[in-house]
């Protein structure tokens, strides 16, 4: 396999490029026009064992579950992810969606901001789990929920990303 990676010295002319013609200071940026992010809506292949998952390991509690008003016979169903925030799910019976599969446009990771005090105990509760994960840089641990979605649990304080302010 070919590496077509750009050189890093260049993709950091570029970055500082995209930085220099559209990131404002904080203080100069216009207020949002959206109130938060209502939910964000992935695919569940199984939605009891969904439910185990977000709800019984990653302590997510489910806030409702109805039929999808798009497609009869389906599941939307809703998870407490703190802050008036949602993650959701549609289960798709007799449609044949496929494996996830991270690619262009697609998912690459939903990274949830969760206390520092519980963030331990969240890592242990995967181990418990015989959830497969990584921990990074002592604050986030990466791992795939039952039908291959990326999640990202993160210590740092929402607007914040590793020490630095990104809001």
């Amino acid at each position: 396999m070919t590496d077509t990676r750009p050189d890093p010295a260049a993709a950091e002319a570029e970055r500082a490029r995209i930085r220099a013609a559209h990131l404002r200071p904080a203080g100069e940026r216009p207020a949002s026009t959206a109130r938060g992010l209502h939910h964000t809506a992935l695919i569940s292949s199984d939605v009891e064992r969904t439910v185990r998952f977000y709800q019984d390991v990653l302590g997510f509690p489910l806030t409702e579950l109805i039929e999808n008003r798009d497609y009869p016979g389906s599941s939307h169903f809703f998870f407490d992810i703190g802050h008036g925030n949602l993650v959701a799910f549609f289960d798709f019976p007799g449609l044949d969606v496929g494996p996830y599969a991270e690619v262009l446009g697609g998912l690459h990771h939903l990274a949830i901001s969760v206390d520092p005090d519980r963030w331990g105990q969240l890592v242990e509760r995967l181990t418990a789990a015989g959830v497969e994960h990584e921990v990074h840089s002592g604050v986030s641990v990466y791992f795939r929920d039952p039908d291959g979605a990326r999640l990202e649990l993160i210590a740092d304080p929402l607007g914040e990303m590793y020490g630095h302010q990104v809001l």
